[in-house]
């Protein structure tokens, strides 16, 4: 059966529903509100280096398959870093960007990347999708392809499609039927619960107060109130206002609904600080931070102990707070496992990059062998 692909400029090209038919809405990063969110208020544009590049697969029956991709002038807000391969590729006199990334932008959340039609099982479908990529790069001059943040089994599978796989570490946080926070603090060595303990003490004694909102219960003047924060926090740690834009709170976030959830820190009755999380039918991702003015120990309350709290009481399986963060070790997040594959164009380059990713993925093991090491739960009986 002949398949053909198309690549989408704007994913207003494609009808909503056409595209969530087949993506479906649990994952909330890859749903039409999500994506053509980011692009309508300026978040992913080629001229912030995301330029909107979606597949389409189709067949006789219609739509096969859809990914979401981009093509990027820059290797900003991808987490998974290759700054020392652009270098590479400009000491061989070549262009590393464009590149193609299918990914989601600005969220290093693993999950689905390439979505099949009910009754299509994706391995099936891969094969077309790296004739597709090989021939679009070939004709555009495109260096690379890079799939950041797949499932593990699909990583596996596009070993043997000629891509190279990295491995990195994050650290989540997995629910193991707890009935409270208590019972989770529970299974900490004593000194370690003392600690936990004491920092969510030491944020109601600075006169703070937390509220979890959901959905609706998120005002306009909540999420204007975020937007700020973010952008205060972001100017901060990183001299920019932030990849999201104030259309993007204002609009895109409050689309996926029940999905999105804030935690609000306030004092005095003015809000100081919050958290954006969003959720899927049984994971928690936290995504973006931003305070007014800082104190002690409101970050570990807002970004990581709410989250916990809140995976508990709604039966959620999972917590997935973002990239890096090793100080999250000792506040119950376990080291897990994170894939990229990368193809690459070039054959000399393709080979050197095979031989640091191996590489790489013997430490990564070891890493996480030792950061594993470090929970602090206190040994079984």
């Amino acid at each position: 059966m002949e398949v053909t692909a198309e690549f989408l400029p704007s994913l207003g090209d494609l009808a909503r529903d056409d595209w969530n038919r087949i993506t479906g809405l649990d994952y909330p990063f890859l749903r039409h509100e999500f994506l053509y969110g980011l692009e309508k208020t300026a978040c992913t544009t080629a001229e912030t280096g995301w330029q909107p590049c979606h597949l389409v697969l189709r067949d006789s029956q219609g739509i096969l398959g859809v990914m979401p991709m981009y093509l990027k002038s820059h290797s900003y807000g991808e987490y998974v870093f290759d700054w020392s391969w652009a270098d590479a590729w400009r000491r061989s006199g070549l262009d590393y960007y464009p590149k193609l990334v299918s990914a989601i932008p600005f969220t290093p959340a693993t999950g689905p990347r390439l979505c099949t039609r009910e009754g299509t099982e994706s391995a099936s479908v891969w094969p077309s999708v790296m004739q597709a990529l090989r021939q679009f790069a070939s004709r555009q001059e495109i260096s690379s392809w890079h799939l950041l943040f797949p499932e593990e089994a699909v990583s596996g599978q596009l070993l043997q499609l000629d891509t190279h796989r990295r491995t990195a570490t994050q650290f989540h946080w997995f629910n193991d039927g707890y009935a409270s926070f208590d019972e989770f603090l529970g299974t900490f060595a004593s000194r370690k619960r003392k600690n936990l303990r004491r920092e969510r003490a030491r944020v109601v004694d600075q006169g703070l107060e937390l509220v979890t909102l959901t959905g609706d219960e998120i005002s306009d003047g909540d999420w204007l109130r975020f937007y700020r924060f973010y952008q205060l926090t972001y100017a901060k740690r990183s001299g920019h206002a932030g990849y999201l834009t104030r259309d993007f709170f204002l609009e895109t976030a409050p689309s996926l609904g029940q999905q999105a959830v804030m935690v609000i820190a306030s004092m005095a009755g003015q809000a100081v600080a919050a958290a954006l999380y969003f959720r899927s039918s049984d994971t928690l991702y936290g995504r973006y931070w931003g305070c007014k003015q800082e104190f002690d120990c409101l970050h570990f309350e807002a970004c990581y102990y709410q989250g916990i709290q809140y995976c508990i009481e709604h039966g959620l399986a999972r917590f997935d707070p973002g990239a890096q963060g090793e100080h999250k070790i000792q506040r119950g997040f376990r080291p897990v496992p994170t894939w990229s594959n990368h193809w690459i164009a070039d054959p000399k380059l393709s080979a050197a990059v095979g031989d640091f990713t191996r590489q790489e993925e013997n430490h990564s093991q070891e890493y996480q062998r030792q950061a594993a090491q470090l929970l602090p739960f206190r040994a079984p009986d």
